[in-house]
């Protein structure tokens, strides 16, 4: 067998992985600066009011998220810390963010050949978030606008976001530590104003969104 045989069977698995895999355009439309945040893959990276961040995710890529960052300074080496979302004291994420911050999560090429996705307010809010496909016929997005920080509960509040209940008050009731919970006062707060979002941990049935593996994806923050 000839190098110009070889090449191309090795190269197969590498096409099929980009072909296959999803681009994410992260897009700040806050009139201030957000700090996005993106693990397992993308880290981190500053964006100013009106900017944005592509990032390409392979496809059986699981625990996935999205998250703003608010309120943060980072030196020339990329260390500092943010007021919400914070990862590490790092600008280039590798761990999650510290709530409260607004979370979408995703998980690629999964059962039936579909993606799922979702807003998530169970580490709390602290931007406005619009999740949604942009290819492959898939046309569901989730959005979560309301304005919680300015209506959160005083238990909750939180600089520069609103809090979970699990982070203030730590009890199974909140987080679902045992796995029997239900709705709370609290979670309804968050349900009522983003119904599409999940608001406590078993929030599923109404939570969950799917897309054939391969649609590619935008989240933008203050839509």
């Amino acid at each position: 067998m000839t190098l110009s045989t070889i090449l191309p069977l090795f190269l197969l698995p590498l096409l099929f992985i980009s072909t296959n895999a999803a681009t994410f355009v992260i897009t700040n439309r806050c009139p201030y600066t957000v700090w996005a945040a993106a693990v397992p893959v993308g880290g981190g990276k500053q964006l100013n009011s009106g900017q944005s961040w592509t990032i390409t995710v392979n496809p059986g890529t699981t625990g996935a998220r999205i998250w703003p960052r608010t309120g943060c300074n980072f030196d020339a080496s990329g260390r500092g810390r943010c007021q919400t979302g914070d990862c590490g004291g790092v600008l280039g994420c590798t761990a999650y963010g510290q709530p409260p911050n607004t979370l979408a999560e995703f998980a690629l090429k999964q059962f039936n050949n579909l993606d799922f996705f979702d807003i998530s307010l169970v580490d709390g809010f602290n931007v406005p978030m619009d999740f949604s496909p942009t290819s492959g016929g898939c046309t569901r997005g989730i959005k979560c606008t309301a304005d919680i920080k300015g209506q959160c509960p005083n238990q909750l509040k939180a600089p520069g976001g609103c809090n979970n209940p699990c982070t203030v008050f730590k009890t199974n009731q909140y987080c679902c530590t045992s796995g029997s919970c239900g709705a709370t006062d609290y979670s309804r707060f968050f349900k009522d104003r983003c119904p599409d979002a999940y608001s406590y941990p078993k929030d599923d049935q109404t939570s969950t969104f799917t897309c054939p593996s391969g649609t590619n994806y935008r989240v933008v923050f203050c839509p």
